[in-house]
Formats: structure tokens, sequence, C-alpha cells
């Protein structure tokens, strides 16, 4: 809790009762918040507020949740999570191309709405943190250094990034697509299977033959799972 005071999260969502919920449940969770029912009135309060995190709702009158987003993302660096109604792909993929971080489908439970928040903020603001110490591994962003049960990994520039934003995101599913997007950037020109050699690499390096820790998922991609 203390780690997390002074986070801010900003809240848009055209439903009051959604927004009295969540914002109790942020509150009580040590987070300063403010919400608004519309985009203009989000789009105010984000310059006032300044926060580090905006869950916008897609559907809302006026101003959707695709706009607010795109210009929330000219402003600087929010992580972004979008909520809809509705499981459409289109919609998942016009708000990632717009910038959104992550998107959760109602109806959603408010466990896992905090762990995508936790994940946003560990992955976007980690010197808010000094050191993130998330099971066995330890994020020291201003060394550049992971360890791993206190042993220092010798990691790549790139293997570093990828592994931390692997933990970071731990429990979720990562697909190569999203791999290359946070980790090479999007106008990086190469072949997909880069991910899994350096997959491949990183396994070797955590020694972890059996895939019980970086696990495959066919079809879909990778998910760390930590004890």
């Amino acid at each position: 809790m203390q780690q997390l005071k002074g986070i801010k999260i900003l809240l848009v969502d055209d439903e009051p009762n959604i927004l009295q919920f969540l914002e109790l449940g942020l509150r009580n969770e040590g987070f300063e918040v403010k919400s608004a029912q519309d985009g203009m009135t989000a789009i105010t309060l984000l310059k006032e507020f300044q926060p580090h995190v905006a869950i916008l709702d897609v559907m809302m009158p006026g101003m959707d949740g695709f706009e607010v987003c795109r210009m929330i993302k000219k402003t600087g660096n929010v992580a972004v999570i979008m909520l809809t109604a509705k499981d459409e792909v289109d919609d998942r993929v016009k708000g990632l191309n717009l910038g959104a971080d992550d998107y959760m489908v109602k109806p959603f439970s408010f466990e896992e709405l905090l762990a995508r928040i936790y994940a946003r903020i560990r992955n976007q603001f980690p010197h808010l943190f000094g050191e993130v110490v998330i099971g066995p591994f330890q994020i020291d962003d201003r060394r550049k250094e992971i360890r791993l049960n206190d042993r220092v990994l010798e990691l790549s520039p790139t293997e570093y990034e990828l592994l931390k934003f692997m933990v970071l995101n731990h429990g979720l599913v990562l697909s190569k697509t999203m791999i290359l997007d946070k980790v090479w950037g999007y106008d990086f020109g190469g072949e997909e299977n880069i991910v899994e050699v350096y997959i491949r690499s990183l396994r070797d390096k955590l020694n972890d033959k059996d895939h019980q820790l970086i696990r495959t998922l066919r079809g879909s991609g990778y998910r760390v799972d930590l004890p």
C-alpha cells in the first residue's frame, strides 16, 4: 500500500453505478481517484489531475472512449485500460492501435482489474517503486538488472526488456504481436519468430527446462507463472 501512495487513476464511464463501485474499491486500495461520466469532462480532468492510469469505457455518448484514448496518448505517459461490453476483436484492435495498453470486457472482476492496474504501473512507472519484487524476481530498472532468487541474471538489453515485460505482466497471456510491439517497438520490421529465439534464450538462463516458469500457450502466446 505504501508503495502506491500518490498513484492517480482517472475513471471514465457513463454508468454511475460502475463509477461509484470502482471509485470506492480503488480508493480503498490507496489510489487517488477522480471520475468522469463523459469524454469532455475526462479531458478537462486529465489536464488538472495528471493521472498515471486512465480506465475508459468505450461506449459513451458524444466523445467515445476511442477518441478519449487518442487524446490522452497525445498528452504523455498515461497507461490506458479500455472497458467494453462487447468482446469484439475489431474494438480491441482499434483501441490498441490508438495506444491503449490493456483491454477488459464487461462484466469483469475487480480483482482482475486491480491486477492489470498494478501491471501497468509496474511496467510504465517503475521509478515509483525503486526495486520491484515480484515472486522470486527482483527488478531494478535503474541498474537495468534482474535477479532470480538473489542471483543476478546475465541478460542482453533486449532480454532484460523482454523478461521485465513478461514478469511485470505475469499471469496474463502475452501474444507474440503484443510482445513485439512492447519490446521491439511498433516499427519493428523483422519476423515474429525472433520472439521464440529470445524466449528460448531466457529459458536457458532461468534454468526453465520444463517450461514451468515461461509457459507456451499454443495459438495464443506466452504466460509467466509465478509461485
